[in-house]
């Protein structure tokens, strides 16, 4: 590929944001915040126009400095389009008498919910087209699609401002007509009980934007008057609701971190009251699912890798749980799928993933092999409890998404569909590796690693590093079409599989989150400087990204050691952790203190502070930065990386480039639709390309 110098903008001043001394004090401890201001738009403050004048400021500034990407900004939106199969369709699923997908139509953004009674060769009924729906709106989101027993009745949630604040309507499958049920403010997630006139749904705080309760609504009642079943008092858990397998019992889910406890109620008598099933302990997790009479469970009660038991419907109480599968310290337990005759196990060993399938009659068992050293293998949804054949995904660096059938009684595997990549794609054009780099604690860390047969681990190549590295996700080795404009143009691409995730088990992930968050960093760095050592690239060549909890990663990297990366994105990074933590009115505040802690604990406010992106900021020379956020975001508020970003921008001792761009309609998801999002991943590579001097 040709290298051109880029010739970034020399004539035009970045914005200055205008300094407010806001003080937080804490443990002693006082903190100056100079941009704590920029909160306003999102409190409503006296500021809230100047908030916006600021970050429109920063966008002109983005404007000016990327024009003469443009051209190329264009060229990778239109090759990364024309990959994409624009008339397709899903693998259908069979669901109580009919066979549900979705179809996308060409030059369309969004897609049409089908159905087709009893055979695929039945007329087509259309339920939802959201392209039709989505008409008229910068951003529209619609989810949680759950058709009645009777097939009559479809509930689904919408959401047109992306704050995941979803309005949950009911459409007549019969008539077509749009019932006046409208119920607000929910995580878009109904559950219809057997009576085909109620459902359930988590209700979320205004504020805070967490469900905090779940109610049930019954058609044709005013949604200001559904009841509440369950209201959760501890603000640290996460609450939801679903239906067993059997569909015989709604179930309501209410989980930390470190606890869990869940409720149930048979589907059949919506108008009684829900039971627990297990009081919840300290440090214990479980989840349920049901057939015939048995209830299946996935604990990790003496079991940090979690183990499978069973109980009966007459005592779940866990002093009667049995032993199904059981612990293995090297095995991770992720989640099961129940059959007639099998049970269907996702599991993790050595950082990849692996099907464990055990019969259910005779307690033999097999595993689904594969082949390539990095790949995801994943059960897929099949609501069918009697039939013996499972399906699953598969996918690698180098292999589109694939879905397979297998028949777990004859071992046939067949290949339903596989994502077709236009274009010329052939994947044995590239090649992919698994390496371990070695943490500063003896810790071998997983990296995989793609790039197209020809590259040469010279020390000159340029490389993308990704990783997440929180949460206990997992960031597996997946195909990404949009990804193949940087291989073809000479990138290598590695994801960094750090602690904090799940990728080598339960013990991965809490050896990176709360005091031992720094662990995350270091994995990176580590892995960071494996691949310059071992000439996959070198500083002046190698990018890093990361998301959310990702952006707080690429933001203590850089403070740690700025010199290893020659650029940086940042997508609506967590980056003002002390702040934030501290005030439980910003969305999710309180369900995070079993991650990062709560820093009205002395010893978890001095730990943040030590790592926290934002206040650790100092004068020195930072790397290129382009820094993204949306306006409207729930998950992480459009003023961190604002803030951050300001605050570089009165330290850095350097001329590198810093930029910040917000999108002023979208929030945490970015935009929606299968085509708008290129967009802004073509933004991000065509940054990372100009730094590299591939202006083409």
């Amino acid at each position: 590929m040709k290298k051109t110098i880029y010739n970034w903008p020399a004539d035009t001043t970045a914005p200055t944001c205008e300094k407010k001394p806001h003080q937080l004090i804490a443990h002693e401890d006082t903190i100056t915040d100079d941009y704590y201001w920029l909160n306003d738009y999102f409190k409503k403050g006296p500021d809230s126009s100047k908030v916006v004048d600021y970050l429109l400021a920063e966008n002109r500034y983005f404007d000016t400095m990327m024009a003469g990407t443009q051209p190329l900004q264009e060229a990778l939106y239109t090759e990364m389009k024309a990959r994409i199969k624009e008339k397709d369709e899903s693998v259908p699923v069979f669901k109580n008498g009919y066979f549900y997908y979705t179809r996308v139509v060409e030059g369309k953004d969004y897609f049409v919910y089908c159905r087709k009674k009893n055979s695929l060769a039945e007329m087509e009924e259309v339920l939802l087209d959201v392209n039709a729906m989505a008409e008229g709106y910068s951003y529209f989101s619609a989810t949680g699609f759950a058709v009645s027993m009777d097939n009559k009745l479809l509930a689904y949630g919408v959401d047109t401002v992306s704050r995941r604040q979803y309005t949950i309507h009911v459409k007549n499958l019969e008539t077509g007509e749009i019932l006046k049920d409208e119920v607000e403010n929910t995580e878009g997630d109904p559950v219809w009980s057997n009576d085909n006139k109620t459902f359930f749904y988590s209700s979320k705080n205004a504020v805070t934007l967490l469900a905090e309760k779940i109610k049930k609504h019954e058609l044709g009642c005013d949604a200001t008057t559904d009841k509440t079943v369950f209201e959760e008092s501890d603000q640290t858990n996460y609450i939801g609701v679903s239906k067993t397998k059997s569909d015989k019992f709604i179930v309501i889910t209410s989980q930390g971190t470190l606890s869990s406890e869940e409720l149930w109620l048979d589907a059949n008598k919506p108008t009684d009251a829900f039971t627990v099933f297990q009081p919840r302990i300290t440090g214990v997790l479980y989840g349920i699912d049901h057939a015939d009479d048995t209830f299946f469970i996935r604990t990790n009660l003496n079991a940090k890798n979690f183990k499978i038991v069973t109980c009966t419907e007459n005592n779940t109480d866990s002093s009667n749980w049995k032993e199904y599968v059981a612990h293995q310290t090297d095995v991770l337990i992720q989640s099961f799928d129940l059959f007639k005759n099998f049970l269907v196990i996702s599991e993790r060993k050595d950082g990849l993933t692996q099907v464990h399938l055990l019969n259910r009659k005779d307690n033999s068992s097999h595993f689904l092999a594969f082949d390539e050293p990095a790949y995801l293998a994943s059960i897929a949804n099949v609501p069918d409890y009697n039939t013996d054949v499972m399906r699953f995904n598969y996918t690698s660096l180098t292999t589109p998404n694939s879905v397979y059938d297998y028949n777990m009684v004859t071992k046939e595997k067949k290949l339903i569909k596989q994502q077709e990549v236009l274009g010329g794609f052939n994947k044995t054009d590239y090649s992919t590796e698994r390496l371990f780099a070695t943490a500063k604690d003896g810790t071998r860390v997983p990296i995989s690693i793609v790039y197209k047969k020809g590259f040469v681990k010279d020390g000159i190549a340029p490389l993308l590093l990704y990783a997440y590295g929180s949460y206990g996700i997992c960031i597996d080795a997946a195909f990404n079409s949009s990804r193949l404009s940087l291989l073809n143009r000479g990138f290598a691409f590695a994801i960094a599989h750090i602690r904090g995730g799940e990728d080598m088990g339960r013990y991965w992930y809490e050896d990176g989150k709360m005091l031992k968050k720094k662990n995350t960093f270091n994995d990176f760095i580590d892995c960071a400087e494996f691949l310059l050592v071992n000439k996959y690239s070198s500083s002046a060549h190698l990018y890093i990204s990361g998301g959310s909890a990702g952006g707080l990663l690429m933001g203590a990297v850089v403070n740690m050691q700025p010199q290893l990366f020659n650029g940086v994105v940042a997508a609506v990074p967590f980056v003002d952790v002390i702040t934030t933590m501290s005030d439980p009115t910003i969305p999710l505040t309180t369900n995070e203190y079993d991650e990062w802690g709560n820093p009205a604990i002395k010893e978890n406010y001095f730990y943040m502070k030590s790592y926290s992106p934002y206040n650790n900021v100092e004068k020195k020379a930072y790397p290129h930065m382009l820094v993204t956020t949306g306006l409207h975001d729930s998950q992480v508020q459009y003023f961190e990386p604002a803030k951050w970003v300001a605050k570089l921008r009165a330290y850095k001792t350097d001329y590198n480039i810093l930029l910040l761009h917000t999108d002023m309609e979208v929030g945490h998801g970015g935009a929606s639709g299968r085509f708008k999002s290129l967009k802004d991943t073509a933004r991000n590579f065509a940054f990372f390309l100009a730094l590299e001097g591939m202006v083409e």
